[in-house]
């Protein structure tokens, strides 16, 4: 199987190479946030509890508004496939089931982290952020758990809709929630009491407070091993249903 998601991993990855347009445009709308809305909050710094420099709150969240929306929308390519019956060919081979779905998540995967770089070291270039060494790191590495995560669960939405009309009205009720509910733009903790409550129920909130604080260097939080292990735990589960939807769907 490994050998089968390597081939799968390649093809597609050297198809975005030669049309990197969607990962540009995926890249340009948190870039615009930061570009735009982030010199906005350079006043705010005094509105966190504890004084947080406001570029290293922001920046965070856009490198995980990329990881949602990037992984979240993977499956409109694999409705295209669908239809061009590029799934079909696949399906007659001895390939794995699991290979063809590990294969192109591994793919998004890669994208986003190349992504997340790209906008951590534009960040770091132009606005002066200095996030912690590890914590970015540690950053990139929960920004591949949220990748496999929503690309798993796009892949099997992608499947069952098998059009775009039903993806796109569903993501959009699904990820505006998620985004809004997550504290991505600004922390949870300016909210009221009753917004700030129900924003945990939203296991990418977690995510969000876990790389604040590494950025900040602050390992030794709880925010830090919750978020990771929600982290984890969401995408072992989304992982899991996107795998079951391939096998059932391609046997």
């Amino acid at each position: 199987m490994i050998h089968e998601t390597r081939l799968i991993f390649w093809s597609h990855l050297r198809a975005n190479l030669r049309n990197p347009a969607w990962a540009v445009i995926m890249l340009m709308q948190p870039l615009l946030y930061l570009v735009l809305f982030g010199p906005l909050l350079e006043n705010l710094g005094g509105a966190y509890a504890d004084g947080s420099d406001p570029w290293l709150v922001f920046t965070p969240g856009m490198v995980l508004m990329i990881a949602l929306f990037g992984s979240a929308f993977a499956g409109f390519g694999l409705v295209a496939e669908l239809r061009s019956g590029v799934v079909e060919r696949q399906r007659v081979t001895p390939a794995s089931r699991n290979a063809l779905l590990l294969g192109r998540v591994a793919k998004d995967m890669t994208v986003l982290v190349a992504q997340a770089v790209v906008l951590i070291g534009i960040a770091i270039a132009a606005f002066g952020v200095r996030p912690d060494p590890l914590g970015m790191v540690a950053t990139l590495a929960l920004v591949a758990l949220v990748g496999v995560a929503f690309a798993s669960a796009s892949y099997a939405l992608a499947l069952k809709t098998r059009s775009e009309d039903g993806m796109a009205s569903t993501l959009n009720s699904l990820t505006v929630p998620l985004l809004l509910l997550s504290g991505i733009l600004l922390p949870m903790t300016l909210a009221p009491g009753w917004l700030e409550a129900l924003s945990r129920i939203n296991p990418l909130s977690h995510t969000v407070d876990a790389v604040r604080a590494m950025f900040a260097s602050r390992f030794d939080t709880a925010e830090v091993v919750t978020g990771t292990l929600v982290t984890l735990a969401f995408a072992v589960v989304l992982g899991y249903v996107g795998t079951r939807t391939f096998q059932r769907e391609n046997a």
